[in-house]
């Protein structure tokens, strides 16, 4: 009942907006010539019986498909309801999934551990301090350095 009352509200909302746009439009009118108010007219027309056909037709469709729960919808399965064989395979299906999500997680934190690892150890083992990565002027010799030939002494 309470879904209906929310229902009945939001058409009543809807409507008053649809008037008070269409007064506003037609406040325009006036100083519009005869023939281009005439096809507006039309058109106005045109779209009003389009838009009650297929409206009469998703309300009932989608009253068969989906209830409201206060802030949340739920999809309905009909009259025929699952099976206990429909049960078990989104069951499994959910089971598969999440633990299909824990798989991924897994490898990511351990590719990242392990690229981690790599990087530390070259900079722990190169020739150079760490401390000279984060010098200016370090960055602008190996600039520098790239673009002159290298001489054999």
């Amino acid at each position: 009942m309470n879904t209906s009352y929310n229902s009945h509200q939001t058409d009543l909302q809807q409507a008053r907006y649809g008037l008070r746009v269409a007064a506003r439009l037609s406040a325009g009118l006036d100083g519009l010539p005869h023939d281009i108010s005439e096809r507006l007219r039309v058109a106005r027309q045109q779209a009003v019986a389009r838009h009650k056909q297929p409206r009469a037709v998703a309300h009932a469709r989608a009253a068969a498909a989906v209830s409201r729960s206060g802030g949340g919808a739920t999809l309905g399965f009909g009259d025929d309801g699952m099976s206990l064989w429909g049960w078990l395979a989104s069951g499994l299906l959910a089971v598969v999934m999440t633990a299909g999500l824990v798989t991924i997680s897994i490898v990511q934190d351990d590719d990242s551990a392990t690229e981690l690892a790599e990087l530390d150890t070259a900079l722990l083992t190169d020739d150079l301090p760490p401390e000279a990565y984060a010098d200016p002027g370090f960055l602008q010799y190996l600039k520098v350095s790239a673009n002159q030939p290298v001489t054999a002494h």
